[in-house]
């Protein structure tokens, strides 16, 4: 009886964490998950708290607790479920994501593409999965200077998104973001500003005005605007 609530109270705190992720109410949302991990009995359970708790701590900016966290999700995934699960995939898209962050571009590209590789195996090269994958590649691919390369990504991905469902919206977002970087590292001011645009309005509401993301997609915006200006 013990274990069955300890494995229901955990389930709930994990989706409660990932609710104030989802806020950005990062300090919040580490407590509920860490008390759920403290709970969890199940490995399979402990998969997605690890994934959660890696993803809190990036949006916390530290870097290094959140690939503790994916390279410990990502062995009992790997041990558990086998090497090509679509987990398996999850984990290595998450760990390239922090790379990116860190601008550890070389590194972050081989996780990136592991991902890609294992999604479009399982699901095929339209898939709304396979594009995220796609995107967070393209971003790698931008930050290492190979832009057209990048770009080319970021299209497919955007593409695909918005031919899918409306709860592909907040992707396009992500993508447009990425997609003004990449134009405004080749000197397209122009275009990279409408697409920082779009994305803004988007996140914001998406997101609220107040979201970190948000906060961050007009800053981008600002810095793209006055390079437009100089233009």
């Amino acid at each position: 009886m013990r274990r069955t609530f300890d494995r229901l109270r955990a389930h709930w705190l994990g989706h409660l964490g990932e609710h104030e992720r989802l806020a950005g109410r990062y300090a919040l949302a580490e407590q509920h998950v860490r008390e759920a991990l403290a709970l969890a009995p199940e490995e399979l359970l402990r998969i997605r708290l690890l994934n959660s708790l890696g993803m809190i701590h990036k949006g916390q900016c530290r870097f290094d607790a959140g690939e503790v966290a994916y390279l410990e999700g990502l062995r009992i995934v790997r041990r558990r479920l086998g090497p090509r699960h679509l987990a398996v995939a999850t984990f290595l898209h998450n760990l390239g994501g922090l790379d990116h962050a860190r601008e550890r571009y070389a590194r972050g590209e081989r996780f990136a593409r592991r991902a890609v590789a294992i999604r479009e195996r399982a699901l095929g090269t339209d898939h709304p999965e396979v594009a995220r994958d796609v995107a967070a590649l393209a971003a790698i691919l931008d930050g290492l200077g190979r832009h057209a390369e990048a770009e080319a990504l970021h299209r497919r991905a955007l593409g695909v998104f918005e031919r899918g469902s409306r709860r592909d919206r907040f992707e396009i977002a992500y993508v447009l973001g990425n997609l003004a970087a990449c134009c405004h590292a080749t000197g397209r001011a122009v275009e990279a500003e409408a697409h920082a645009r779009r994305a803004l309005a988007m996140k914001a509401g998406r997101l609220g005005a107040d979201h970190p993301d948000v906060g961050l997609a007009r800053a981008n915006l600002a810095v793209i605007r006055g390079q437009a200006a100089r233009a």
